[in-house]
């Protein structure tokens, strides 16, 4: 089984491509190689297959990373399921995973902006709630709070006297950012994940 990202940039027309695509670039590149693992497609589209457990943490970063650009945001699905066919370039591969990841992304409401679809309902319904709740903190991200959870992410094992040094900015300053970010709950949500997840592929 594997997990299947499709999503795309929010807000791209009114932003230069040359600010926001180097970055995601970078992220989906650290996945793998392009076309096999990942592909932006349609100038503002992507697709990106990880390991199911690392898919949430993904889409979290990926977030973070497009938010610390001014009025920029993502939308994203996470389809969790079997590959029938491999090839090597990930949008023509086919199975599961990329049908549920496709039927999330369409299905996305105009106001949600990350979503999950698997075979398991239960697990389903559960994630699509917490996601829900989260993005009412995730979509208000200022570029600061974005910074802030993605040097986070990358760095898990920072501690915040780390993470203010590299930022420039003062202790206590983190300490607000972390807490208007709601990191702490968001990542218990994505530890939450990784559990119901676990528990349905013993």
């Amino acid at each position: 089984m594997t997990s299947i990202i499709t999503g795309d940039i929010v807000n791209s027309r009114n932003i230069p491509v040359k600010k926001w695509l180097p970055i995601l670039k970078s992220i989906l590149n650290s996945a793998g190689k392009t076309p096999k693992t990942w592909e932006v497609f349609r100038g503002d589209s992507f697709q990106i297959e990880v390991p199911i457990l690392d898919a949430l943490i993904t889409c979290l970063t990926i977030k973070a990373t497009i938010k610390t650009i001014e009025d920029l945001d993502v939308r994203m699905a996470i389809g969790i399921g079997n590959k029938t066919f491999d090839s090597e370039n990930i949008t023509e591969s086919n199975g599961e995973a990329h049908i549920n990841s496709g039927f999330a992304f369409d299905s996305l409401l105009k106001k949600q902006n990350l979503a999950i679809k698997s075979s398991w309902e239960d697990l389903d319904e559960e994630l699509n709630i917490g996601l829900a709740l989260g993005l009412l903190v995730m979509d208000n991200w200022t570029t600061n709070s974005a910074e802030y959870v993605k040097v986070s992410l990358e760095n898990p094992t920072m501690t915040q006297k780390d993470i203010s040094k590299l930022l420039g900015i003062s202790q206590a300053g983190i300490s607000k950012r972390k807490k208007r970010a709601g990191l702490d709950e968001i990542l218990k949500l994505e530890k939450r994940y990784k559990k119901l997840i676990n528990n349905k592929l013993k």
